[in-house]
């Protein structure tokens, strides 16, 4: 019997994903376990194993988008012919229209109160949803306000809005040497972190850091633990730390309620080529400082050759963003929480100490906060502990 490829589901919200490449042509045998085919979605790339040995015939063509549980392909024993392809479903009686109430007014810019569902089904169909009326709790659009909306034909001027705002902006330019589509992953990003500025009230403070103490005692206690320990591990363990004393910084905005969260889950960005994903470290503060190295290297590592998995980057509560090459710079949230560390390059700059002038490694650190959740006099307060760790770091170091 003919062994279904089926598009898996690779995290709790995925819906769809795209056949990015296949590794065998139809006609030609297949291991079990060998990777038949690469799968990407919005966060992360993976490599299908094949469940069964056969004779690889694809349905999906390289590119196409198949959703979650669909048939990409078969894998057939010697001799056998391909499925037919299964019979259409009846069409299925709809239930009768709800009662819809009016949206509310908004002004210009404003945000559209809507469900992540909603969000993404209508990006897909080109739906603006300042045009649907919603029906779900709280006046939200829900997924079958914008469904209800495209199939109504009310939606079909969305694609040509698209090409029209596209042709705006292109207007005057050259002609481009290359037209790339936005990958799965990179048009994800996109959309999370645009719904991210919308949804929250972003601020951001920075400060400069000695780290010169820091990064002595660091490079002994790594020597004496024989631990390879980097700076940026130290960091997420202090951030740990200083969540302990101010737990609103462990917080995720969702519903219209503030979420607390015992565990200190940290995110930390790795740069892709593709993208930027972020894995998660679970329970930083009660983890030794020596696991939470561990940890963190292997799920960059994981993550850098494109093997990490949707769980592994799930239930961040906090996130670290290290750029070394740069300053200063404005970390954006990841939607959802309180705050994010954005983490800058050292230099050798010239500090007051004692009344006189010395030369020390600095840090400067920029910190993201949803001012929804957190006040500026908090974030300033983060900011004075996290420091006072940094420069009297025997807490780090047990």
């Amino acid at each position: 019997m003919a062994t279904e490829i089926v598009m898996p589901k690779l995290g709790m919200v995925m819906t769809e994903g795209t056949v990015s490449k296949w590794m065998k042509n139809t006609d030609e045998m297949v291991s079990q376990g060998e990777v038949v085919a690469e799968i990407e979605t919005e966060k992360l790339n993976y490599e299908l194993e094949a469940t069964a040995a056969g004779r690889l015939h694809r349905v999906a063509a390289e590119g196409s988008i198949v959703v979650v549980s669909g048939i990409m392909g078969y894998l057939l024993a010697e001799g056998e012919a391909v499925p037919e392809p299964p019979k259409e479903k009846a069409p299925v009686a709809r239930a009768a229209p709800v009662a819809r109430r009016a949206a509310p007014a908004r002004a210009a810019g404003d945000p559209v109160p809507s469900t992540p569902g909603a969000r993404k089904l209508a990006a897909k169909l080109g739906v603006d949803l300042a045009q649907v009326t919603a029906t779900g709790p709280r006046g939200r659009i829900v997924e079958a306000d914008v469904r209800g909306f495209s199939e109504s034909g009310a939606a079909s001027s969305g694609a040509t809005n698209e090409a029209a705002e596209a042709a705006a902006i292109l207007a005057g330019l050259p002609e481009p040497s290359k037209v790339v589509k936005m990958s799965g992953m990179r048009k994800g990003i996109a959309e999370h972190m645009t719904a991210s500025i919308k949804a929250t009230a972003q601020l951001t403070f920075t400060l400069d850091v000695p780290v010169t103490e820091l990064q002595r005692r660091r490079k002994e206690w790594s020597r004496a633990n024989k631990s390879p320990v980097t700076n940026t591990h130290v960091y997420a363990k202090a951030c740990a730390l200083v969540i302990g004393d101010l737990p609103i910084f462990n917080t995720v905005l969702a519903g219209g309620n503030i979420h607390y969260f015992d565990e200190v889950n940290i995110g930390v960005a790795v740069a892709l080529p593709e993208g930027l994903i972020v894995p998660v470290v679970k329970d930083v503060a009660n983890t030794p400082l020596a696991d939470v190295a561990k940890k963190t290297s292997e799920l960059t590592k994981k993550a850098q050759k494109g093997g990490i998995s949707p769980d592994e980057m799930a239930g961040g509560t906090f996130t670290i963003s290290v750029l070394g090459t740069v300053d200063t710079f404005t970390p954006i949230l990841n939607r959802g929480q309180s705050a994010i560390l954005g983490v800058g390059a050292t230099r050798q700059k010239p500090v007051v100490e004692g009344g006189e002038v010395v030369v020390r490694d600095v840090c400067t650190f920029s910190l993201t906060v949803d001012h929804q959740t957190v006040d500026g006099a908090v974030a300033a307060d983060f900011l004075k502990k996290f420091s006072e760790l940094l420069q009297a770091p025997d807490p780090l170091f047990p």
